[in-house]
């Protein structure tokens, strides 16, 4: 069997507090470039637990996603989501709603999903066209398992809009090494988001791998600090 192979940890790391939460993850990247994430991210302060399993194409547009959620040990929901030029589906079950079967059409293909956990959050930069070097780029339609910041509802298709912001190159040093990133940022431009700062991020240039995460609005920094395999 032909792939790459990566596997890592993400400390979740609060100003204040210390860590606060973890993820564990694996990424499966085969020749023709089709990766998939596996993750099992967990929130102490939220009592959150999530297991993801989320495949994009070798253009790293998504191709399908598993979301399982628990809190506090019950179960909160699970649900398998596609995606396809036309829009897309999810067939989820929750405690609070039961079963729901979802088609949303849309113009094309997502250009992202995010099923929150963070090393997925770092693929978004791959949507970025950097021939045009730095700047601000719209991102439509952009796809989610969980409008919450934790991601801690659902899971179910939410639809949203963002901006993509490409800072420049940087070298990093986290606990996991030295890496040279690009230093990306997120705006988010839905009503219900607007007290959201910017959520800063930086990443390898080939593979997107996350080597740190800030987010001002939850005080928080997200550092990878373990790290199995070479990073593009």
């Amino acid at each position: 069997m032909k792939h790459r192979a990566l596997r890592g940890r993400i400390a979740y790391l609060h100003d204040r507090d210390g860590e606060r939460g973890r993820e564990w993850f694996s990424i499966s990247v085969q020749d023709e470039g089709t990766r998939t994430l596996r993750a099992q991210c967990e929130m102490d302060d939220e009592d959150l637990l999530r297991d993801v399993t989320y495949t994009v194409d070798g253009s790293w547009r998504p191709l399908d996603a598993f979301v399982r959620l628990t809190r506090a040990q019950r179960f909160v929901g699970s649900a398998w989501f596609r995606f396809d030029d036309q829009g897309a589906e999810c067939e989820s079950w929750t405690a609070s709603e039961g079963r729901l079967s979802q088609r949303v059409a849309l113009s094309q293909r997502p250009r992202v999903f995010a099923p929150h956990p963070l090393v997925g959050d770092g693929w978004q930069a791959a949507a970025y066209d950097f021939s045009a070097g730095p700047g601000r780029q719209r991102l439509w339609p952009c796809t989610n398992s969980s409008p919450r910041h934790d991601g801690g509802s659902g899971p179910a298709i939410g639809v949203v809009q963002k901006d993509l912001e490409y800072v420049g190159d940087e070298t990093l040093t986290v606990a996991a090494g030295t890496f040279r990133v690009r230093h990306m940022r997120i705006h988010h431009l839905m009503p219900w988001m607007a007290a959201w700062t910017p959520l800063e991020f930086w990443v390898t240039p080939e593979d997107c791998m996350l080597v740190r995460m800030r987010w001002d609005t939850l005080s928080s920094s997200y550092d990878l600090v373990e790290l199995e395999g070479v990073p593009r």
